[in-house]
């Protein structure tokens, strides 16, 4: 059994000819990475280097391990012995070598930064040295001598080469692999992008009388290797690019449906979830424009609809937007919640979306939509994160809660949850009033769609999300927002009374207050009942 200490797992891999490098990239970075990074008190960074010497294998992955320990747990050992079809047969199509680390030793500059702490624009192209040596055979104590020369010389030598970072030492095989044989030291040190390797200062490194003694009494042969690193694994999958490049037929799903991926240069799409820290799932899909590099707009839905309410603006947005990436996600209470269930409040609907950014490594957002209660969602993210976000359109919300409101979700939840009709009555009901009445005479099946999205809903998330909009009050709060926003209501939301209320608390959004814009002929959910509309009312913000 191994002992508690830290250490690493190293992978190196080559495809062979006939996997093409997309289909790899897309398995390793939607599936399997992720896999892993979903288990963070074992793995608390997953990271992708490629190659910059030539030499094959072309690709290496490290994930940092918090104790050695947890790779025996069948916690991590099922990962391997229930692979996917889809894992299974790529894996076999690429070259793999496997190695457990045991930490030794660590040292680093006061400007290192974990690397999943980076963004992935500072992060990407980072240096990656790693050498590994082998000691000779029967010398007594060569694993110490080694070490105490990295520790005291070596490392604090390669420190003062520009640009260095951090210095590792690691030895192989683990304690997990058993056996008394052959040991080696692997040291990893990284370096910034621009740095000194091959420079004075690393020259004087590899010439000193102490590293020749260690190299003729203990080291039997040496291995250099050198990476820049392109790739930083989060518990999200969210490669678009190898995805949109690979054949419909590459369509990938796991057996419980949470997480699928839908190729095509026009369509890729990626539906997966997150888990917040109380344990909520949060589905979110991940579509749009492929590049890493795109602007993110996400959206919060309404209280008992899920993303899709947003199919409509999405389409067009695809076709007025190419450029933009989008990230929609079903707000908590769509779905059941965690028990002990917890009354849902403003604080933990925006704290939810910073862990979706978090775990899809999204630093910042172009721009955030929400209604409803989504609505308020995205004025209270943008004042609780305001790092995270360009602008914002909040749209048919108020900025506190009421009383009477109040009063009128415990009649909505007792409906629910009663024998007469429940949550289908609910809907019916709920759909009549959010609507205009042109849109129920003139589009039924937008009515009916609609319906049919609201009586899916979790009764008990109902219940406990709601709850959100019982008691809060952001009139004095939102006077300090620094986030640029625009609000936007349909004309005949509460027959009007909505936009009263939001033309009353406009000019209280920040020091400048803001624009607000009325839809015409749209009632609760503008987006849905008349989607080119409301395009028309954003298009210029966005």
């Amino acid at each position: 059994m191994a002992g508690n200490g830290p250490g690493m797992l190293s992978v190196t891999m080559q495809p062979r000819e006939g996997l093409s490098l997309d289909q790899f990239h897309e398995w390793y970075n939607n599936e399997h990475g992720p896999t892993r990074l979903r288990l963070p008190h074992i793995f608390p960074n997953g990271l992708r280097y490629r190659a910059t010497d030539g030499q094959q294998p072309h690709f290496l992955a490290v994930y940092d391990v918090t104790s050695m320990a947890h790779l025996e747990t069948p916690t991590y050992t099922d990962l391997r012995a229930n692979r996917s079809p889809r894992e299974a047969a790529t894996i076999g199509q690429v070259d793999v070598d496997r190695k457990f680390f045991d930490l030794v030793t660590t040292q680093q500059s006061p400007l290192f930064v974990p690397i999943e702490d980076l963004t992935d624009t500072e992060a990407e192209g980072l240096v990656l040295v790693s050498v590994e040596v082998s000691l000779k055979p029967g010398v007594e104590d060569a694993t110490d001598a080694v070490t105490k020369w990295y520790e005291d010389e070596h490392i604090p030598m390669l420190s003062k080469i520009p640009g260095w970072l951090r210095s590792r030492v690691f030895r192989t095989p683990s304690v997990i692999e058993g056996g008394n044989g052959q040991v080696n030291i692997v040291t990893l040190h990284e370096y910034t992008k621009e740095n000194g390797l091959e420079g004075a200062e690393h020259k004087a490194a590899m010439s000193t009388p102490w590293r020749d003694d260690v190299f003729a009494k203990y080291i039997a042969n040496k291995g250099r290797r050198t990476y820049e690193l392109f790739y930083v694994f989060g518990p999200a999958p969210r490669e678009l690019q190898a995805l949109s490049r690979l054949p419909q037929e590459a369509a990938f799903a796991t057996t419980d449906r949470k997480i699928s991926t839908a190729p095509g240069k026009q369509d890729a799409a990626i539906d997966a979830f997150v888990t917040a820290a109380d344990g909520l799932t949060i589905p979110y899909r991940l579509e749009g424009n492929p590049s890493p590099q795109a602007p993110t707009v996400a959206f919060s839905n309404s209280l008992l609809t899920s993303m899709h309410m947003w199919d409509p603006l999405v389409a067009i947005i695809k076709a007025q937007r190419p450029d933009l990436r989008i990230l929609r996600y079903d707000t908590r209470g769509r779905h059941d919640v965690p028990s002990p269930p917890v009354p849902a409040n403003l604080d933990m609907l925006s704290d939810d979306l910073s862990t979706l950014l978090s775990a899809l490594r999204i630093p910042k957002l172009h721009a955030l939509i929400g209604v409803s209660m989504g609505g308020a969602t995205t004025l209270k993210f943008a004042l609780k994160y305001p790092s995270l976000l360009n602008k914002f359109i909040a749209c048919d919300f108020n900025v506190a809660s009421s009383d009477a409101n109040t009063a009128a979700w415990k009649e909505r939840i007792a409906m629910a949850e009663g024998p007469d009709g429940g949550i289908r009555k609910l809907a019916g009901l709920t759909v009549g009033r959010w609507f205009h009445p042109h849109t129920v005479a003139e589009k039924k099946d937008v009515s009916s769609w609609m319906t049919d999205m609201v009586a899916a809903n979790s009764v008990q998330g109902f219940r406990y999300s709601c709850q959100a909009l019982w008691d809060y009050n952001m009139r004095d709060e939102m006077k300090r927002n620094t986030v640029p926003g625009l609000l936007v209501v349909g004309d005949g939301d509460g027959k009007g009374a909505l936009v009263k209320a939001m033309d009353g608390f406009k000019g209280l959004v920040g020091t400048t207050g803001a624009e607000l814009r009325v839809v015409p002929l749209a009632g609760h959910l503008p987006m849905s009942e008349s989607p080119m509309e409301f395009w028309d009312a954003i298009a210029s913000f966005i």
